[in-house]
């Protein structure tokens, strides 16, 4: 299940646009920091609210009450001394108390109803003990209620003095109180704290892998596989991508680009390879009409010199030789008609019947439709020469060769076959190897030449070897047929 679900959040995440990733990142990045905030203004806002104002009520508190103590050591030192230094002490106590005694907290609402009592019985009190002070300080000591007001005084100071201790005393219960009703606060807002920076910091290394897979990595993938393009390399892996948006596009346009760049430069390097294989045939082909060329004349005249003594069959066989010969000169074309082709290999194989009698015999079906396609020159000769040579001559009854054209689903199918030796599995194996790899030696020119030249010059060509020992052999041409321009 949690598998589903993170396989659907990375298929949603990819089927976003880079703008809305961004987006979405910056709004995540914004909601952390903003919840951070509003974490810290409310940890620092219930201590400023809740124990500032705890604080506060102690400190009022207690200096009201080291005030009430001050004025009560300052008064009894004036009385003791009266000095103009005591007096002044005394007076300065007194405006300090009565300063102390202004600030006491005394809003009901946030003090409570027993704090509130307490600071109004204590505000009485010192407004009477102030008006019974200053008329005490009116009298003189010879007057006879002196002793009875200044003990009175003294017993003022000590209740404003108790008071202020019950005052303190019930400013911490309070105090107290507020804290334990606030305490799970101070649990609840640190671990959610924790909670959320885990959370933060867990969502921060997910959105860091996001960016590293989806942006990241594919860019830098992208950037080696360029380099290595620059050096004419395509051998690189692709980058893989999944998403939809304008990285993963750009990462397959650019494979897409890769692939065919790199098709397009084999298919030149191929071409290229072929024309040279092509000159190179075409340049052996001249060399080779050199002594032919003095040869075939010298059979012009043997054979002339035949009719004139009426040798009719060395005639005949001569002309036929003069016929293969002819055509090796004069046709330099890379293509010529399948029935040319064919008088090539009927003048050959009727000298062949005149070397080994009635052992070979030659049969052709060529269908109608074919007489006039184009195909390589020279590309049948050199088959029904192997044949002979390597098929039927090592056999003393003969056997036959059969040459059958068709068409078949728009391609021309040549078989050239015979009922020769035939070919072992092994050694058949390793000609078909051969001759795809270009190895004449193995196989011999004729039959390699014939391969690259279909395979060259036909996109679909193809070359098929079949043979069963004692049985006979098949050669079989298949490519897309090209018919002569004037047909």
């Amino acid at each position: 299940m949690n598998e589903e679900k993170t396989n659907s959040l990375r298929w949603f995440w990819g089927t976003l646009s880079l703008q809305k990733k961004v987006n979405y990142m910056t709004a995540s990045g914004a909601a952390v920091i903003i919840l951070s905030i509003l974490a810290n203004f409310m940890v620092a806002g219930f201590g400023m609210r809740g124990f500032s104002s705890v604080l506060r009520n102690n400190s009022q508190s207690l200096a009201y009450w080291s005030a009430m103590e001050k004025e009560k050591n300052a008064f009894t030192s004036y009385l003791r001394d009266e000095t103009e230094d005591s007096r002044h002490a005394y007076q300065k106590a007194c405006q300090d108390t009565k300063k102390a005694v202004d600030q006491l907290p005394y809003d009901y609402k946030k003090t409570g109803r027993y704090q509130y009592a307490k600071v109004w019985s204590i505000r009485n009190m010192y407004e009477n003990y102030s008006v019974y002070r200053e008329e005490f300080e009116k009298i003189t000591r010879q007057n006879p209620d002196y002793t009875e007001r200044l003990y009175t005084i003294y017993r003022l100071q000590g209740y404003l003095t108790a008071y202020a201790g019950q005052l303190e005393q019930l400013t911490v219960n309070q105090g107290n109180e507020s804290y334990e009703r606030n305490r799970y606060l101070l649990v609840i807002v640190p671990a959610a704290s924790l909670i959320w920076g885990g959370a933060s910091l867990l969502f921060v290394k997910l959105l860091n892998r996001s960016i590293n897979r989806s942006i990241i990595r594919p860019v830098v993938e992208l950037a080696e596989d360029s380099v290595r393009i620059g050096k004419n390399d395509f051998s690189g892996q692709e980058v893989k991508i999944q998403g939809d948006d304008e990285i993963a596009r750009l990462v397959r346009a650019f494979s897409t680009m890769k692939s065919s760049t790199g098709g397009y430069i084999s298919a030149l390097t191929e071409k290229h390879e072929m024309e040279k294989q092509l000159d190179e045939v075409r340049l052996q082909m001249l060399k080779n009409q050199i002594n032919p060329h003095f040869l075939f004349n010298t059979l012009n005249m043997i054979s002339s010199m035949a009719q004139i003594e009426d040798a009719l069959v060395t005639e005949k066989m001569i002309s036929a030789l003069s016929s293969l010969f002819r055509y090796n000169l004069k046709s330099t074309d890379s293509v010529m008609p399948l029935e040319r082709e064919l008088k090539v290999v009927q003048d050959y194989m009727y000298l062949q019947q005149m070397r080994f009698g009635q052992r070979f015999q030659y049969i052709t079906d060529i269908s109608p439709q074919t007489s006039d396609i184009l195909i390589p020159s020279f590309s049948l000769q050199p088959l029904v020469e192997n044949a002979v040579i390597h098929g039927l001559s090592k056999r003393s009854r003969g056997g036959k060769i059969l040459i059958r054209t068709w068409l078949k689903e728009g391609k021309l199918v040549i078989s050239v076959a015979d009922t020769g030796e035939g070919i072992d599995g092994e050694r058949l194996d390793e000609i078909r190897r051969s001759i795809s790899d270009g190895e004449e030696e193995k196989t011999g020119i004729g039959v390699g030449n014939i391969y690259r030249r279909v395979h060259g010059m036909y996109q679909d060509g193809e070359v098929f070897i079949f043979s069963t020992p004692l049985k006979g052999t098949a050669v079989q041409l298949s490519f897309t047929p090209e018919y002569r321009k004037n047909s």
